[in-house]
Formats: structure tokens, C-alpha cells, sequence
């Protein structure tokens, strides 16, 4: 891979202030996805996925929400409208379809009048295809702890909101690479889309190693309170600024726990609930952050320490540039702009899986 994307040194050594924190260090893989044209062997977001094509394409078959949400465009229309968003005329006007576009446009209007005409049910009435979400293959992410001889996950989901939590069912699978034979080279597509969210932009990966420190959520009581004394950042010489000396857990929070964006492994991104440890369904063992699925790379503000230092200009720069937010390549959008966190058995990653929104 060509991408490179490296994540700025943190402003302060955790473990040089906060020795107590050296065992809780666990290993990461930032993805740093960013738009561009993957092929079906490649790693990436959103991308084609390598699938045989004599195995069948999953679809989801769960009750749909019958809401509508006053979108309902279908994914090729939904990607058709961010390339003229990324191609916004300077006087204000809408960009017209490149001939391969119109044609592109006609071929998916046609594709739902031959539906419409022969009485298909209607999309929240019948199974879902469901859309590529992230290939990953282990020579990119050695991280990835697939079970067998696999050496490839694909993780898809439908793009329908699923009760009770409002969010996208996914679906994963491990498989080895070397034994995919014909590849699938049409996928079904889903009627539409619930939310323009759920359809990942095609992104390439720039895989990065980090090592990653809890949310402070993760930590016990005691540590929290060992985050917050001033004294001991001050004591260890750290260089923050005095407006953190009223609550120094923010710094800490912001620049120096776990890493925001798509990732493997790691720790989890709370937020939205305190820390909800999961358990597997089969063994009852303690499951573990596989994947996150993150709707921003980074945060605004001072978040954007962890821009990589590629895309520092653009995470400094006022507005967007083309049209396209840097912190947000893969254009996905979980929950409220939150992040979909994937879990695994980590006896057997063979079992089933399960996902939270954070």
C-alpha cells in the first residue's frame, strides 16, 4: 500500500507521568481510510469484496423499520450525488454527471423500474442485500486474529435502522483468501438506503500500529482520581497547559487515551453508556473490541491532535475542502455521529460476534 497516514507523537509521554498505566497499554491498528478505488483484493472501507462467486450474497431478513425517512435513495444514487458535492462549482452552482455517471444513473433507474414493474415487494418487506463494510486482510493487519487458516475478514451490513438500538445488523466473515476461486462480480445492492450514512464511501486503508491507553471510563476509581491530581502532572514536569488544571482527566481524555476513528483492536470508545462489557453468547467468555466502525478520524477542537500529521493542514484549514470533510472519508454515520464497536470471542473468533454503538 502507498497511503501512508502517521499519527502525531501524543503531547505527553502517558506512562513517563502515569507509570501505573504501562499495563493497561494494548496494541492498535489505525486504518485511516481515505476516498480512492479499491479492487476485490485489496483492503479497504466500503470497498468490493473478494466473495466467491458460487457462495451466496448475505442479505438481512430481520424486520425493517417501516419509518420512513424521507431519504430512501439507493446506494449507486447516494454516491452519485457526494462526487457532485465533491465537485461544486465556485459560483455556486451544482456540476453536472460526466457521461459515465448519467449512464451509471440510468442503468440504477432502470434497474428500479424493472423492480417496480414486476410487483416486487417493497424493500422493508423482503430481505436486504447487505453492503460491503471493511475487507481486511491479515498481510495488511497483522493485529487480526482470524481463527483456522482464514486470512481475510469481511464485515457487511444491512442498511435499515434494526430494533431495539437503532442501528444497522452486521454480518462477518473469515475466510482464506487463496481459496476464493471465480470472484462474485456483481453483488446484489439493496432497493435503498435508510440514511446516506449506512453507505460507506469506497475508501483505501493506510494500516498504522499505535499503542493505545483506556478511556478513563475503563480505569478503576482509584485511577481516575490519580488522573485528575494536577500535582502529579506538574510533579512529572508534563507540559499542559494551566487550563486543564481544573479538570487535568480531560487532557488525558482528549490527547492521550484510546485513539478516535476506524481501527482494530484497541480500546472501546465510550461515550454514549459507561463501560458495557459483552460475553459470548456460546462460551460465556469475555469478548473484545475487534473493529470500530467510526463515524469522524477525529474530533474538532482539540481533538485534532490525532489528525495525522498528512492531514494536519486540512484539519486546521476553515470549511471543507472538495466538498469533503477530511475527518470524515468514509462518509459512514452510526447512531448520532457515534462509533459502531464490533466484538469477537477471543477463544474462539469463529463465534458469533456481537456490536455496540458508542
Amino acid at each position: 500500500m502507498s497511503l501512508v497516514r502517521t499519527t502525531p507523537a501524543r503531547p505527553v509521554e502517558v506512562t513517563a507521568v502515569f507509570p501505573e498505566l504501562a499495563p493497561w497499554a494494548r496494541p492498535a491498528t489505525r486504518l485511516h481510510p481515505r476516498p480512492g478505488s479499491p479492487s476485490a483484493g485489496d483492503s479497504s472501507v466500503g470497498g468490493p469484496l473478494l466473495w466467491p462467486a458460487g457462495e451466496p450474497w448475505p442479505h438481512c431478513e430481520d424486520a425493517h423499520l417501516h419509518v420512513d425517512s424521507g431519504f430512501r435513495r439507493s446506494p449507486t444514487e447516494v454516491r452519485l450525488d457526494r462526487r457532485l458535492q465533491s465537485r461544486w462549482r465556485a459560483d455556486g452552482r451544482a456540476a453536472a454527471l460526466t457521461p459515465e455517471e448519467e449512464a451509471l444513473k440510468e442503468r440504477d433507474a432502470a434497474r428500479l423500474s424493472e423492480r417496480l414493474d414486476a410487483g416486487s415487494p417493497g424493500p422493508a418487506e423482503c430481505p436486504v442485500p447487505m453492503v460491503p463494510v471493511a475487507q481486511l486482510f491479515l498481510r495488511d493487519i497483522p493485529l487480526l486474529r482470524p481463527p483456522g487458516q482464514a486470512d481475510l475478514l469481511q464485515i457487511l451490513w444491512c442498511p435499515y435502522e434494526h430494533e431495539p438500538d437503532y442501528k444497522p445488523s452486521t454480518a462477518l466473515f473469515w475466510r482464506s483468501a487463496a481459496e476464493v476461486g471465480d470472484v462474485l462480480a456483481a453483488p446484489p445492492e439493496p432497493y435503498e438506503a435508510d440514511y446516506p450514512g449506512y453507505v460507506p464511501e469506497p475508501c483505501v486503508l493506510a494500516p498504522e500500529a499505535i499503542t493505545e491507553y483506556p478511556n478513563s471510563l475503563d480505569l478503576s476509581p482509584e485511577l481516575r482520581r490519580m488522573l485528575e491530581d494536577w500535582s502529579r502532572w506538574q510533579a512529572a514536569g508534563a507540559d499542559v497547559d494551566s487550563s486543564y488544571a481544573e479538570y487535568p482527566r480531560d487532557f488525558y481524555s482528549t490527547h492521550l487515551g484510546n485513539a478516535p476513528g476506524w481501527k482494530v483492536g484497541g480500546w472501546p470508545p465510550w461515550g454514549r453508556t459507561d463501560p458495557n462489557p459483552r460475553y459470548c453468547a456460546v462460551c460465556e467468555v469475555r469478548m473484545v473490541p475487534l473493529l470500530t466502525i467510526a463515524s469522524w478520524e477525529w474530533d474538532g477542537g482539540e481533538g485534532h491532535s490525532w489528525a495525522p500529521r498528512e492531514d494536519q493542514t486540512a484539519a486546521l484549514a476553515d470549511g471543507h475542502y472538495a466538498g469533503q470533510d477530511p475527518s470524515q472519508p468514509t462518509r459512514v454515520e452510526v447512531g448520532s455521529t457515534d462509533n459502531m464497536q464490533i466484538y469477537v470471542c477471543p477463544a474462539s473468533p469463529e463465534h458469533p460476534h456481537t456490536d455496540l454503538i458508542q
